[in-house]
């Protein structure tokens, strides 16, 4: 091997399908990745590190996030990728799950297996295992993990679930999910505080100024987005290595003309469940309908566009006041600016959570899978309710258990972040570990 080519790394997961949870773990897994290779470049020959996405919508992953990306379903293209690769990254997200159907869990460890097989190191990167179910699905995870280089799971139950089914060869380490290692320090809230104005919300009048924020970053434009095949300057990472100092302009237009004094802004993200019946969305429309009672606004957050656009709109049927849907494909970056100007958000979509807790904004979590609980025990919180016992009673108490002492909540909930961000960027360095490994020992 040429160790003074630039390394290659392939990731693998659940990009390019417009899921803004699955897009805010690659954009952070970038962001890490950047940062630390940045550091460990010093006095090197083998140049930047690539990377190479298998994506859904390769163009639309190439403009986003300035990478190489290639169509997930070629399996030509995936052969000679991860030929050329020095590792296969998985994750992160919940890949290894049967419960939406065992084609997906198939897919994933197939591409697992096809790197092995061209004997390249595989890294299960920041992953939440499970629920998996079948007999199939569990010997199938059992013989592919094992043949892993690093496993790296995001909470301990999926240590646990994995050692269940029988992955004891390679070393396990438990960090957090990867989208916590972005930084809300660098996202701005101008542009989201533009975004909810164009579907009349207001923002302006606290204290003289809009949404908090420093930073404004797009998308990749121009001729250099479709033909970029190294990773984009640091951005938002919180790695105190990042390569690249924040700058900046600050709000993106002038917020002394928005009606004020504003009252303050809930978000709420809900998909479509088994079990979110029509009484559940009741439910949840009750809730909001109190706190535009209380001078509050509300408006529905879509994570996974169309879907959550629909259910969003299902739910603001159900209310007796008037409250937006978000009814456009945001970005990430867009999105998460959107955050940025909340006081509240109730969630069911786990990246929704994530987004609001690294933002320091009030969060009341929904449960319909495993995943919501344990990464609201990592914040020393329980979720509201499951989807299958949620009532007015019980997002309401939640809800206003949180308005008794809102500052308190963000004091508590930014002490309990910090130490997870750090935990974040530890995945990125234990899997560049591995791809230094292999190159040097493949000299």
């Amino acid at each position: 091997m040429d160790t003074n080519r630039p390394p290659r790394v392939v990731v693998s997961g659940y990009y390019g399908f417009r899921n803004l949870g699955d897009e805010a773990v690659l954009l952070a897994m970038l962001e890490a990745f950047k940062s630390q290779w940045a550091q460990r470049r010093t006095g090197r020959r083998d140049g930047t590190l690539q990377v190479v996405v298998l994506s859904n919508d390769s163009g639309q992953t190439r403009r986003l996030y300035g990478v190489e990306a290639v169509n997930r379903w070629h399996i030509k293209e995936i052969y000679r990728v991860l030929r050329e690769a020095d590792l296969l990254i998985s994750g992160g997200g919940s890949l290894l799950q049967d419960v939406t159907g065992i084609k997906s869990l198939l897919y994933y460890l197939g591409v697992m297996w096809l790197a092995v097989q061209l004997k390249k190191p595989v890294v299960f990167y920041a992953q939440g295992i499970g629920p998996v179910r079948t007999v199939l699905g569990r010997f199938l995870v059992r013989r592919v993990a094992n043949r892993a280089r690093l496993i790296i799971v995001r909470d301990e139950q999926s240590a646990r679930d994995l050692a269940r089914m029988g992955v004891n060869g390679p070393p396990v380490h438990v960090t957090v999910d990867a989208a916590l290692g972005l930084c809300g320090e660098k996202i701005d809230g101008g542009r989201g505080a533009e975004i909810l104005r164009q579907f009349g919300i207001s923002t302006g009048g606290r204290n003289g100024e809009g949404c908090p924020g420093t930073f404004a970053a797009g998308a990749v434009e121009g001729p250099e987005a479709d033909h970029a095949p190294e990773i984009r300057n640091n951005r938002y990472s919180c790695a105190k290595d990042a390569s690249r100092s924040v700058t900046g302009t600050g709000q993106l237009f002038p917020t002394s003309h928005l009606p004020h004094p504003t009252s303050q802004i809930a978000g709420i993200s809900v998909r479509n469940w088994p079990g979110f019946t029509d009484r559940k969305k009741r439910a949840v429309a009750r809730v909001a309908d109190g706190l535009v009672r209380q001078g509050w606004q509300v408006v529905f957050l879509p994570f996974h566009y169309p879907a959550d656009v629909a259910v969003g709109r299902d739910i603001a049927a159900r209310m007796e006041k008037p409250a937006p849907v978000l009814e456009r494909d945001f970005t990430v970056e867009e999105m998460i600016s959107v955050i940025r100007c909340l006081d509240l958000l109730i969630g069911m979509r786990l990246h929704a959570l994530i987004l609001a807790a690294i933002l320091n904004v009030p969060l009341v979590g929904i449960s319909y899978d495993p995943k919501i609980d344990r990464f609201l025990q990592q914040l020393g919180l329980r979720p509201a309710a499951r989807v299958g016992d949620l009532d007015f009673g019980k997002l309401d108490g939640a809800v206003e258990e949180i308005l008794k002492d809102p500052e308190g909540f963000k004091k508590e909930l930014g002490e309990k972040i910090k130490p997870l961000q750090k935990l974040a960027h530890r995945s990125a360095v234990l899997a560049l570990d591995v791809l230094e490994e292999f190159r040097n020992s493949t000299c």
